[in-house]
């Protein structure tokens, strides 16, 4: 027994020095980090789908970058060179320099013809002195001589020293003055007008940077037409979010109330919402016509209106005629937001009123408003937000006229992005939109809906 009492003790040591050693605390998030684990995948889907358009857009909008343009058809910080259309003229310009030079009979002007295409042809060694811009120049030209177009922008495009560029340009302009100073022989003078073409497209063809930085957003906040389209989309917005708000709040008590066929006339209020906005506003268009619309034709017979025409040929008639469609058309939908608010209101509140003595009115503005609250709080969010992104009604219904008195914000931008083919300018007026939608959602959170946060945190 005795012998066996080392071995113990020492076994009791190892087990007193292994409960002294600290564990190792496993990873674990406090209750803060757990809840920014949880709201991670919304972040990320919000980054993808909403900032990161809305950063290309103001990338493009840093560019006068023009589609129908060849100069400006691609967003160049430094200077660049059209590669395909360079090498198909210059070697036209070579051979016809080289004809010019070969039959000049004068000899001062083959001396200024070889000078000038001495001058040319150094520029262009020094261009394919870089090998990569080489290699590139030898596979467009294969391109070309295969008689198929170069459709990769990285190899149609190549990046150009500054001060080759300027020389080089520089260069070319005074040769077509040179050209033009010459005196024509014979035949010469279409080869010359021929020669004088192909240093100007081959001018062209080197192409100077487009950034241009904050310049057009200091154009379109000086332009007037940009600020009309913004007051044709406020009062648009305000106008007819109001009368859909009332008219609607009317709609949802009514088909609140307990009737015979209450389900078949909550499924008709909806029809209108469930059409297409770009149908409605067709249908609407020919109900406004002066010559066939019979809106436009009970207009005049009750006196609204002083000629039928009017509702789509003046400033007035055609923004009363977009609303009126856009309220016809949303106001179900508004309606059906706060009927599903008027559903969560117990109906107990209102039996208990009614022994308390208290009238309709007395009800509506006691309990139904108050607790209605948040619903129209979110209604009045979601189709402020939707009536400022107004485009297919105003597009379709006046296409922004008579003279741009119902273009709104989004008409504009889609005119100068695809009419126009100007996708920097065009950037410019997609970011105004989304700086305004935000400062909507901004100012309706803070102002207006922070008491629906507050009601549901108490």
């Amino acid at each position: 027994m005795n012998a066996h009492l080392p071995l113990f003790h020492s076994y009791l040591r190892r087990v007193v020095i292994m409960a002294e050693k600290p564990k190792k605390q496993r990873f674990s998030l406090n209750e803060k980090q757990l809840g920014y684990m949880m709201v991670l995948p919304s972040l990320v889907l919000i980054i993808a789908v909403i900032l990161w358009p809305i950063s290309l857009s103001f990338w493009n909008s840093l560019f006068d970058y023009r589609l129908n343009d060849p100069a400006k058809s691609q967003k160049m910080v430094s200077e660049h060179i059209d590669l395909e259309r360079y090498a198909n003229n210059y070697y036209y310009l070579s051979n016809s320099l080289e004809d010019l030079e070969m039959n000049a009979q004068d000899s001062k002007t083959k001396e200024t013809v070889s000078e000038l295409k001495n001058d040319i042809e150094g520029y262009h060694q020094e261009l394919l002195d870089d090998p990569v811009m080489n290699d590139k120049y030898d596979q467009v030209n294969d391109l070309i001589a295969s008689f198929k177009p170069v459709v990769d922008d990285d190899l149609k495009y190549a990046e150009i020293d500054s001060n080759l560029a300027d020389g080089y340009k520089e260069t070319l302009q005074e040769s077509i003055d040179t050209i033009q100073a010459l005196k024509p022989e014979g035949d010469q003078e279409s080869i010359m007008e021929d020669i004088q073409a192909q240093i100007k497209s081959t001018d062209e063809a080197i192409l100077d940077s487009n950034f241009i930085g904050l310049a057009n957003y200091k154009h379109y906040f000086q332009e007037k037409r940009m600020w009309k389209s913004l007051a044709n989309t406020s009062v648009f917005t305000v106008i007819s979010v109001f009368f859909e708000l009332v008219l609607g709040l009317l709609i949802a008590l009514l088909i609140n109330r307990a009737f015979i066929g209450r389900g078949i006339i909550r499924a008709s209020v909806l029809i209108p919402w469930a059409i297409p906005t770009a149908v409605s506003a067709m249908m609407w268009k020919y109900l406004y016509d002066g010559q066939s619309g019979i809106i436009a034709h009970y207009f005049e017979k009750l006196h609204l209106i002083s000629s039928a025409g009017d509702l789509l040929s003046t400033s007035t008639g055609a923004m009363f005629s977009i609303i009126f469609t856009d309220v016809w058309k949303t106001t179900p939908y508004m309606s059906l937001l706060l009927l599903a608010g008027l559903q969560t209101i117990p109906s107990s509140l209102y039996e208990a009123a009614q022994v308390d003595g208290a009238n309709k009115f007395q009800q509506f503005f006691k309990i139904t408003l108050p607790l209605l609250k948040s619903s129209i709080l979110v209604a009045l969010l979601f189709r402020t937000l939707d009536a400022f992104r107004v485009f297919d009604l105003i597009y379709v219904l006046t296409g922004g006229g008579p003279a741009n008195s119902t273009e709104a914000i989004t008409v504009y931008a889609y005119k100068t992005l695809f009419s126009q083919q100007n996708f920097g300018a065009g950037s410019v007026l997609s970011v105004i939109v989304f700086l305004s939608v935000a400062l909507i959602s901004v100012i309706y959170i803070k102002f207006i809906g922070s008491d629906l946060f507050e009601g549901k945190v108490k």
